[in-house]
């Protein structure tokens, strides 16, 4: 698919993401009911298809304020999650319902930050999705609010989306937003911006197009899907964003809409390596020097001799970043050490480590089996 535009009946899985801005009228206080309609009639249609589809849908805390008539504003963390109690009731019926009408069973699964970024709960989320794969239902996912609290939490679902995405080795997520993809600028800011239709790989200037969030009732803006672009073509998902304010929008973009393609890396990386990839709260950063991007682009692991700098606190296994001289993000892994015995090795060779720290440890402070590394 390189040199063109990828077309949706490329895939076979598809991951899509529904924002609340698009799902709820907060004026009306209600569902969006035609737009749902004509959406999950394109769903329908690629589901008949034999492909499947997984949607991750926003839209418990709108729905609860609506149906508490909350005023408007930002809502205390006990009252966002009360609220989101009250309206994820209603968003499952919504969604289930409308499935229904199809012929096609819904099946809701809420999840944490830490079902997946914890290995083993993170396998039993994607055991679940795979066997209502298997049975031909529908997931409809959303993180579960009534628990999330402000410093544990997704905090979006455009990077929910792409973490779901991997975890189900989806090849495609879908984002539905308020704008039909990336500009140059920020469109409403700069007249002059124009859509940019293909993204082959994220580099620091793609990401200082995205601007800020322009919806009160959504909290990801483009800065957040780009973020998830990061987790989903690491892993090996390709992403299109694209308008959701338009009636059937899945065929929209079938039909070569405007949006914007973010290509994955064209060699999908194992299951847990995608979970790897995806990691969201990565604990710290190490800074490398050129030799050991050269070294980690060939396959290498990372040894403590290309280490330049060691930023943040983490302990061993925990995900960390990993940064080239330039700032570029080269790719994420676990540390086989604690940031304080980084410190004190980075710069040695792995010869000295027994020297430095008093006993045998890993030759490598990531070893390549633990990393995953970016497109070049």
């Amino acid at each position: 698919m390189s040199g063109t535009l990828p077309a949706l009946t490329d895939f076979g899985r598809i991951v899509v993401k529904v924002g609340s801005s698009l799902l709820v009228d907060q004026e009306a206080g209600c569902v969006k009911e035609a737009w749902l309609a004509s959406l999950v009639d394109d769903i329908a249609g690629l589901h008949r298809d034999g492909r499947d589809v997984l949607v991750v849908s926003s839209g418990a805390i709108a729905l609860g304020r609506s149906l508490l008539k909350l005023p408007r504003g930002p809502l205390a963390l006990e009252d966002s999650q009360a609220a989101a109690a009250i309206g994820q009731i209603a968003l499952a019926r919504i969604w289930a319902e409308a499935l229904g009408r199809h012929g096609i069973t819904a099946g809701q699964i809420l999840v944490t930050l830490g079902d997946t970024e914890e290995r083993r709960r993170y396998l039993n989320a994607r055991s679940t999705i795979a066997r209502l794969l298997d049975w031909r239902a529908v997931p409809v996912i959303n993180e579960n609010d009534t628990v999330a609290t402000n410093e544990i939490r997704y905090g979006d679902n455009d990077r929910l989306g792409a973490r779901v995405a991997t975890m189900a080795s989806a090849d495609l997520l879908v984002l539905l937003s308020d704008i039909d993809g990336l500009y140059t600028a920020p469109p409403g800011q700069d007249p002059n911006a124009t859509l940019i239709p293909v993204v082959e790989r994220i580099t620091p200037e793609i990401e200082g197009m995205a601007g800020e969030s322009a919806s009160e009732l959504s909290k990801g803006g483009m800065r957040t899907k780009i973020e998830a672009g990061k987790i989903a073509t690491t892993g090996g998902t390709h992403m299109v964003i694209a308008s959701g304010r338009v009636e059937h929008p899945l065929r929209a973009i079938a039909e070569r809409g405007r949006a914007t393609w973010f290509l994955a890396a064209g060699n999908p990386v194992t299951s847990r390596k995608k979970w790897i990839a995806g990691s969201l709260e990565p604990k710290g950063t190490l800074i490398i020097d050129a030799g050991a991007v050269a070294a980690l682009r060939r396959g290498k692991s990372l040894l403590p001799a290309g280490i330049v700098r060691v930023e943040g606190e983490f302990s061993r296994g925990d995900a960390v970043v990993v940064r080239g001289p330039d700032g570029f993000e080269i790719g994420r892994g676990l540390s086989a050490y604690d940031a304080a015995d980084v410190e004190r090795l980075r710069g040695h060779s792995s010869a000295d480590i027994p020297k430095i720290l008093g006993s045998h440890g890993r030759t490598a402070v990531i070893h390549r089996d633990d990393l995953v590394v970016g497109q070049g």
